[in-house]
């Protein structure tokens, strides 16, 4: 298999289609609820949590099996199902539609796989296995989330204003990127590590960029 290419997608909007019910079909639901996509759900059962979604209206759902064509206008398609047959037919009407799947423990019929992710803000920190671990992604995002704490999505919102009063306000290129690299010098990146936001707002904010070019 070709090395994968790595993209963020923005979902905020897009109808996103789940087939399956069960635990795993409602962490999927939650993280594309969470990403702002409408999700639609075509299963004969739900999990408790996610019939309460459905009652809600926040979710659409459908009860019943997968039928050829449920696929058409959705952005994507991710099958949770235990249904071999179902996955086959999902798989089929996505390869004709030319449609993004995620297919669950089925990695030869994935399109896109779904990265074990930390957040932390606007920092996203994402692991993938290409489907051959799921549970080693797990690992090394549990790792990453005791390395990278909340402090590092506050530090994120604090260097993304400075970069863009930077951007705005200073013209020359060699300047705007010293200013740059100031917003992450080892320095900062080591009191953040240790946990020292109050040294790491001292550093940012001795960054001159002077209101000008």
């Amino acid at each position: 298999m070709s090395a994968l290419y790595p993209v963020l997608v923005k979902l905020e909007g897009e109808l996103c289609l789940v087939i399956g019910g069960g635990r795993v079909a409602e962490r999927k639901v939650k993280s594309l609820l969470e990403a702002g996509a409408r999700v639609r759900v075509i299963s004969p059962r739900l999990t408790a949590d996610l019939q309460a979604l459905a009652d809600a209206g926040v979710i659409e759902y459908r009860r019943g099996r997968y039928r050829p064509g449920d696929v058409e206008g959705a952005f994507l398609v991710i099958s949770a199902t235990n249904d071999p047959a179902a996955n086959r037919m999902v798989a089929a009407d996505c390869r004709e539609r030319r449609l993004l799947l995620n297919a669950v423990d089925d990695p030869e019929n994935c399109t896109f796989f779904v990265p074990a992710c930390v957040r932390r803000g606007d920092l996203t920190i994402a692991v993938s296995t290409g489907g051959q671990s799921p549970l080693l992604a797990r690992r090394l995002r549990e790792k990453l989330e005791r390395e990278y704490g909340p402090l590092y999505g506050d530090y994120l919102a604090l260097i993304g204003r400075i970069r863009h009063n930077i951007i705005r306000s200073v013209s020359d290129p060699v300047r705007k990127e010293q200013l740059l690299e100031a917003l992450c010098a080892p320095e900062i990146l080591d009191a953040l590590e240790n946990g020292d936001y109050d040294r790491v707002k001292e550093l940012v904010g001795s960054v001159d960029y002077g209101g000008g070019s």
